[in-house]
């Protein structure tokens, strides 16, 4: 305990909850979100936190300590606890594992690990035949249109060949998507971390390396750096995980396990107190 009876845990804890509310907050603002959308869904989380800690309870009971646990009173409780959860995130489009699957495959990539142009049709290697290894319940044609639509790639009429023109799937311009991305993206890194905490430290891979005193041309360097990393472990981790999928299909083991393997980096200039 500190000397005025404050655990010292929770300060800790308050100022991990400080730094990863900033961004939202940041987000929040700039979104136009009010303070009471915010505080329904916090309500809503925390109940529902507090439910899955207290599962083996009756719901009775189970209201009583929910309450207890956060300081609200069981009408409030009660109200949370019967309102719909939101909807897990949906698994990705068509259109998404088509991407990354032509990013990945290295049938797909020339000699000096360029992507290739592809034929619309055709049975070899040909965009209509990659679209129907991911799905023949969406027609190729739609696939392609999507595709484009979002920016991916660019179809050539002339030559009738379809091209990836990004090397990374960010659907700039389609907000619902890439707020999607965010919530998937950074709930699973908070999720491991979280764990991280609350456990052994060891249960999810979660390391990070930072300097400063760095020139905004060295950074530049350093994103090219990064970039190149991620395409690496991206070309190894996407051909590995297929084929243990399909190991554990054919082995007959249970499929209900889920992964997702992220690199980020961020950079800003440093406080002035940092410098001097």
């Amino acid at each position: 305990m500190a000397s005025d009876g404050t655990a010292l845990p929770s300060i800790a804890l308050l100022a991990a909850f400080r730094a990863v509310l900033r961004p939202l907050a940041r987000l929040a603002v700039a979104s136009g979100l009010p303070y009471a959308r915010i505080d329904e869904v916090l309500r809503q989380v925390l109940v529902e936190a507090a439910s899955a800690a207290h599962s083996t309870l009756p719901p009775q009971r189970r209201v009583s300590r929910i309450s207890t646990t956060l300081g609200l009173n069981r009408r409030e409780v009660t109200r949370l606890y019967r309102t719909e959860k939101a909807e897990k995130p949906a698994p990705p489009s068509p259109a998404t594992r088509l991407f990354l699957k032509w990013q990945s495959d290295t049938r797909l990539r020339g000699g000096t690990g360029e992507l290739l142009r592809l034929p619309r049709q055709g049975a070899g290697l040909s965009f209509e035949a990659l679209a129907q290894e991911i799905t023949r319940d969406v027609h190729p044609r739609s696939l392609l249109e999507e595709l484009c639509r979002l920016g991916l790639a660019r179809h050539d009429d002339a030559q009738d060949t379809v091209e990836l023109i990004v090397e990374a799937f960010v659907p700039r311009g389609d907000r619902a998507r890439m707020l999607g991305f965010l919530g998937a993206n950074v709930g699973d890194h908070l999720e491991a971390a979280a764990s991280n905490v609350l456990g052994d430290g060891r249960e999810h891979f979660e390391q990070a390396i930072f300097a400063d005193e760095l020139s905004a041309e060295s950074v530049r360097e350093l994103r090219r750096t990064i970039t190149r990393q991620w395409q690496a472990l991206r070309a190894a981790a996407v051909p590995a995980l297929e084929a243990l999928i399909e190991a554990d299909r054919a082995a007959g083991r249970p499929q209900d396990q889920r992964i997702r393997i992220g690199l980020f980096s961020w950079t800003e200039p440093m406080q002035k107190k940092d410098i001097e």
